[in-house]
């Protein structure tokens, strides 16, 4: 029975260190580390390679359940691939031990509340966005089009694929600018 850790960060201007320190402390025995969002399951390689990995017995360690998951969709995925292969989770810095029902019980409990919180910080991003906006601070991105060099093109007789080609822009962002201007 072997003992992994698992670390991951948002982005990379966020230190895996304290994490990967932790779970070698712990006693893991290899630990996979990842630059990732946990908003979703999709791209993570190193937990799935964790996941593929894991035998019977075998127990996979994070340093808290926000660091595997941030949705109950994917911690319920992740949980249940783990459980179907005999593989047990244990998250050093909260009773999370899926070997105990007072731990599955609280690894639920948690869940819910990294999804929570995964809400409410994109509640306040699109808030701020909203605020922004409406004091002309965010303009959003810069057109990728030059919609006059368009309507240029367009007006001496050239069509919406031979402009497109013309501007390396997809046809149906000229076939919108020249919509727009009927």
């Amino acid at each position: 029975m072997a003992t992994y850790g698992y670390a991951r960060v948002s982005s990379s201007s966020q230190s895996l260190t304290i994490q990967q320190e932790a779970l070698r402390a712990f006693g893991c025995e290899v630990v996979r580390a990842e630059t990732r969002t946990g908003t979703k399951f999709e791209g993570r390689t190193e937990l799935e390679t964790l996941l593929q990995f894991a035998r019977t017995g075998d127990r996979i360690v994070v340093t808290r359940i926000d660091r595997l998951a941030r949705s109950i969709a994917d911690l319920a995925g992740i949980v249940k691939r783990m459980e179907a292969n005999g593989v047990h989770l244990t998250a050093i810095e909260q009773p999370v031990d899926t070997t105990t029902a007072a731990g599955r019980c609280f690894l639920q409990m948690l869940g819910v509340f990294a999804e929570f919180e995964t809400a409410i910080r994109r509640e306040r991003q699109m808030e701020g966005i909203a605020k922004a906006k409406a004091e002309g601070a965010f303009k959003g991105r810069k057109p990728s089009i030059d919609a006059v060099r368009v309507k240029e093109l367009a007006a001496s007789g050239m069509g919406g694929t031979a402009i497109a080609r013309e501007l390396n822009v997809s046809r149906a962002s000229v076939y919108r600018l020249m919509s727009a201007t009927d």
